[in-house]
């Protein structure tokens, strides 16, 4: 279990204590896409969907994502998030919707796991509100790209 912080000596799971870590400016940008029929994709660009505004609605629902993260995933700190931004972007090429989520706060822990919930629950919501169109659509890619502060620095995917 060496270098696996959420472990204890005993290989227990626990809250790592961040109490000694320094204040620092933190940011991560995740990304991933939902993945439908060309058709579908139109229904949510025309507004179509019986549920409404699709990207809207996706949009809102990763923001709060973002923020219920530390209720979601056990073993994450809650965060005085400063900042969620999402971008749905649809691909024709893809086709679907390309997802992108900025979180960054000022704390002693990092906000990875936030941006990774925020796509995560945003791809989800593309998923139910098109859901009564296409019942194959694919989420995937979903990744962490960026990463900016605290102890380990910079880290940053490749492509």
């Amino acid at each position: 279990m060496a270098g696996l912080t959420h472990f204890d000596a005993q290989g227990h799971a626990h809250m790592v204590d961040v109490s000694d870590k320094p204040v620092t400016a933190r940011l991560a940008v995740a990304e991933g896409w939902v993945r439908m029929n060309p058709e579908t994709l139109d229904i949510a660009l025309q507004g179509r969907a019986d549920k409404g505004d699709v990207l809207g609605v996706a949009r809102l629902a990763g923001i709060m994502g973002a923020k219920q993260t530390a209720a979601l995933i056990p073993l994450c700190h809650p965060l005085p998030v400063t900042k969620v931004a999402l971008d749905l972007t649809p691909d024709p090429t893809l086709p679907g919707i390309r997802i992108a989520a900025t979180v960054r706060t000022t704390g002693q822990t990092g906000v990875e796991m936030e941006a990774l919930t925020a796509v995560s629950v945003a791809a989800l919501t593309v998923y139910d509100m098109l859901k009564a169109a296409e019942k194959g659509m694919e989420i995937g890619g979903i990744r962490l790209t960026l990463k900016e502060g605290g102890k380990s620095g910079r880290y940053e995917a490749q492509e």
